[in-house]
């Protein structure tokens, strides 16, 4: 395999993490455990953290 594969694989894997992080620590704070749940067990690649960041949390900060 070409070497552009795993780099493309590792961006999208930090892109993932990053929008994870931000809105698992966002839900907790918020105390909405449906979609603390939802974020962690599917993978999005950061769509459904950056929908939740941007329509459903409580205290907006984006």
């Amino acid at each position: 395999m070409k070497p552009s594969f795993f780099i493309l694989i590792a961006i999208l894997g930090i892109w993932d993490l990053v929008w994870k992080a931000l809105a698992l620590w966002r839900c907790g704070r918020n105390n909405q455990p449906r979609w603390f749940v939802a974020i962690l067990l599917l993978n999005t690649v950061g769509i459904l953290p950056i929908i939740y960041l941007k329509f459903y949390q409580k205290n907006k900060i984006i």
